[in-house]
């Protein structure tokens, strides 16, 4: 069969047989190929539109190994090489017998291409439709994928070839013992870095909590995860840190309850004061009317009754929040100066007890004058 074949295509050396048509043909076979290539990227992108994207990359795969083919067997038939070529394919004992085995090790290597750039099509919308994956991420999580997957279809392809796979095996076994033991801890940050950016449990710009730090995330990568707190600092957490505490997102829906306590006079109309309050906070820019600002009177203070004025703001951010607490602070305290409504501070009062019987007589007691020893003079 390859025998015939390669008599096939070495015909078309009779057909070109100068040296110039020759080269001629071996050029254009090149251009072709590249010209495939190009196609089938734009006849992908087609595709996509009315099929899925993965038969529209199997369709191109297959379409660019065909032209690649077929441009190697004219470049091989117009210099007469085919019988060369089958020769040496007859010495490594690929035979007919073998067919099935050249079409599954195709089937993979196609197969494994196509898996490739449908997860670059994947981490490519996910990057589009959510900050938290960075095209860092992205880069280093397809060259991981492109790694895994090549390394299965080449194990595969020498099982199908019937390669003694033993001795690789436990060498691979061994090595990721050593690396693992090595490197546990990046490795259970590198893990947790891509449950992260896969889960979400928050994005670049959302105001977290994790553990006991509290701030703006402003990075997320494979191994750590930074966030800026209020005051200033940033700070780097492990991504198994993170993974390993509670997570409160406070910008998770958008918005932001926050609450300011105020205590008023125990002789003030605590009703009148709760709507002079509520009004006061929907004067406030940064303060949402819907939820409107609500207030509860939460408890009995010492020197007043406490209130806690409660009060949403949207797109929370450190600068809003303070920006909203100093605002409601400062428009309660004038509603309240200009209603009369007083704010106490602490007080304490101090009261005598009235003197009894027995007190009286433990008084004169103690101050009556001790006896000397000695006796009379």
């Amino acid at each position: 069969m390859l025998a015939s074949l390669a008599e096939s295509v070495n015909q078309l050396s009779d057909v070109f047989q100068s040296v110039e048509a020759r080269v001629a043909i071996t050029a254009l076979c090149l251009v072709a190929v590249f010209t495939v290539a190009r196609l089938s990227r734009v006849a992908q992108a087609k595709l996509s539109a009315y099929v899925k994207p993965i038969w529209a990359d199997v369709v191109t795969t297959v379409g660019f190994v065909v032209g690649f083919l077929g441009a190697a067997l004219v470049s091989v038939g117009v210099w007469g090489q085919a019988d060369l070529a089958s020769d040496a394919v007859g010495r490594l004992g690929l035979g007919s017998e073998a067919i099935p085995d050249i079409a599954f090790t195709l089937v993979v290597i196609v197969g494994t291409h196509v898996l490739i750039r449908f997860t670059k099509r994947l981490l490519a919308e996910l990057q589009g439709s959510s900050h938290a994956v960075s095209e860092h991420q992205r880069e280093i999580t397809l060259r991981l994928t492109q790694v895994i997957l090549w390394s299965l279809a080449i194990i595969v392809v020498l099982g199908v070839w019937d390669f003694d796979l033993s001795g690789l095996l436990v060498g691979a076994g061994f090595l990721g013992i050593i690396v693992g033991m090595a490197a546990r801890q990046t490795l259970g940050a590198m893990l947790a870095g891509f449950v992260l950016m896969f889960a979400r449990p928050f994005e670049i710009g959302d105001w977290v909590e994790i553990g006991e730090e509290e701030g703006i995330v402003t990075d997320i990568t494979i191994v750590n995860t930074r966030i800026q707190t209020f005051d200033g600092e940033y700070v780097m957490i492990p991504n198994d840190v993170v993974s390993g505490n509670t997570i409160i997102n406070r910008t998770r829906k958008g918005r932001l309850r926050l609450e300011v306590e105020v205590g008023v006079d125990y002789e003030a109309d605590v009703e009148r004061a709760s709507k002079v309050s509520k009004a006061a906070m929907g004067e406030v820019d940064e303060v949402l009317t819907v939820p409107t600002p609500q207030v509860v009177t939460k408890r009995f203070d010492d020197s007043s009754v406490v209130l806690g004025l409660r009060f949403w703001i949207d797109k929370p951010s450190a600068r809003r929040k303070w920006r909203a607490r100093t605002g409601v602070i400062q428009n309660v305290k004038s509603a309240f100066a200009e209603d009369g409504i007083k704010i106490p501070f602490p007080q304490r009062e101090l009261m005598g007890r009235e003197e009894t019987e027995g007190f009286r007589t433990a008084e004169r007691r103690e101050a009556a004058p001790t006896a000397t020893d000695g006796g009379d003079e």
